[in-house]
């Protein structure tokens, strides 16, 4: 039997966490283990249960989500951050990506869509919302013209350089296969080393990476 995977809920409205229970409860293969009402509660929270996936308020008291983000992701812990917020274009998301969470979601997206974000999270395997994650890193790419230098990325190969520009553009693993005429297996593996050689957790950290450096410029994600 496959185990389920375990979530902690934070946000410092009580009623939202309620929310987000009952519904992530309903789902098979999905279970809540614990909810926090601020970001210290949360750190707190993953130290004592260590959860699979976190959803993870932006603004809380004290120590808001971003903070948490920061100090769950520095840990090495397997623990991925999901962020909820009510807007999708929201400097504070793109705070929140670039301290380690794996994605993001709108408060509002629909029960269905908040299950399926939460597995994929779990799995690790592609980016949340590919279009606006695309727009938001684009929006604040061009706030912050100052480049910063990312270890690994000359060591890409062109392949692998061509995988990221994909990934940049919010392309799923099979989108991938089929624009570059691969199968999937070989995209997966190609993804991971890209994750290697920047030195990445994620999909997300390495699309980051690819637009802080440079080699993805706003508005245009082919080589």
């Amino acid at each position: 039997m496959t185990a389920s995977i375990r979530v902690a809920v934070v946000d410092d409205q009580a009623l939202m966490r309620t929310g987000f229970r009952m519904i992530l409860d309903s789902a098979d293969g999905v279970e809540v283990v614990g909810e926090a009402g601020d970001g210290r509660g949360a750190t707190e929270l993953v130290d004592r249960l260590e959860p699979d996936v976190v959803l993870m308020d932006i603004r809380m008291p004290e120590v808001d989500g971003i903070e948490a983000t920061r100090r769950i992701t520095a840990a090495g812990r397997a623990t991925r951050v999901l962020i909820l917020t009510t807007f999708d274009l929201d400097e504070y998301v793109y705070d929140a990506l670039r301290a380690g969470a794996a994605g993001f979601l709108l408060k509002d997206t629909p029960p269905e869509q908040l299950i399926d974000a939460v597995r994929i999270i779990a799995s690790g395997d592609a980016l949340l919302s590919p279009s606006v994650t695309r727009r938001l890193v684009e929006e604040f790419a061009r706030s912050t013209p100052t480049r910063t230098e990312t270890p690994g990325l000359r060591d890409l190969t062109d392949r692998e350089t061509e995988v990221l520009h994909a990934m940049a553009a919010g392309l799923s693993n099979a989108e991938i296969a089929d624009k570059l005429y691969v199968g999937e297996t070989t995209v997966k593996t190609h993804v991971g080393r890209v994750l290697m050689k920047l030195g990445v957790r994620d999909r997300v950290q390495a699309v980051v990476a690819a637009y802080e450096s440079g080699l993805v410029v706003p508005g245009q994600t082919s080589p």
